[in-house]
């Protein structure tokens, strides 16, 4: 049977009572990967990858798919392991953790809930303080506001995506992860998602946001690195172009 638009807000008011998952420290940080290797099976996704990336760097990262980009992402984001290797974040106290906004390929929301629902429940799960006002603040912000006690599910995609970027950055976090951020976007979506990308990248958070070629969002980057078969092959901070980093990253 398919939920009113009741069910959602009764629901919310359950499961938003969940305790902090934990501390997290909302300030840049930088990424260092030393040694990294991610097996699946006999298959290797990284390869003794080693890459730093420095507190407040916006990286383009470009490669062939199944070259190691989601996989780096997620472990940069600490959603998975490595299977050998260690991942340590420069500028912070050693063992610290930076807080990190995660928005993935495949976007993860609730449609049964309203968007301002699906941002509290997020907001009350990271331990946020004041989650309702934090997640007006944000859907204002995502031009969702008009928008907020509408359910997910009527949403197009652009707008999706719009809401679950507004969900990483529920607890105000110094570094970002983007798995292909601008993926199915109209115009006027995409024109936002490049604003707000370079408005987040001005206030000096860390972005790794992983691309296809060149493109408007590989623009915004201060860096551009390629992936291929987990290694690192291309590094513009190693002497590469810009040129010659997407240009290959398209093939």
């Amino acid at each position: 049977m398919r939920r009113n638009a009741r069910a959602p807000s009764e629901s919310c008011e359950t499961w938003c009572e969940a305790d902090a998952v934990s501390e997290r420290i909302g300030r840049p940080a930088g990424l260092k990967f030393t040694k990294i290797e991610k097996r699946f099976g006999s298959l290797y996704a990284l390869r003794r990858l080693d890459l730093e990336i420095a507190p407040g760097e916006c990286v383009a990262l470009t490669g062939r798919n199944g070259s190691g980009k989601t996989t780096l992402l997620r472990v940069a984001s600490q959603l998975t392991r490595p299977t050998r290797g260690e991942l340590s974040f420069p500028g912070l106290k050693d063992g610290a953790v930076p807080a990190i906004g995660y928005v993935a390929h495949a976007i993860m929301l609730y449609e049964e809930l309203t968007a301002e629902e699906n941002l509290q429940l997020f907001g009350r799960l990271l331990g946020i303080a004041e989650p309702r006002r934090r997640a007006l603040e944000l859907l204002e912000s995502a031009n969702l506001a008009t928008r907020a006690t509408s359910l997910v599910r009527t949403f197009s995609r652009g707008m999706k995506q719009r809401l679950a970027i507004a969900r990483a950055l529920l607890s105000d976090p110094g570094v970002l992860m983007l798995d292909e951020p601008a993926t199915g976007l109209d115009t006027e979506s995409m024109a936002w998602l490049r604003n707000r990308i370079r408005e987040l990248r001005d206030q000096g958070r860390t972005i790794v946001m992983s691309v296809h070629g060149e493109s408007a969002l590989s623009q915004l980057a201060t860096r551009a690195a390629r992936l291929d078969a987990g290694t690192l092959v291309a590094d513009t901070r190693g002497g590469a172009t810009f040129q010659s980093v997407f240009a290959v990253g398209e093939a």
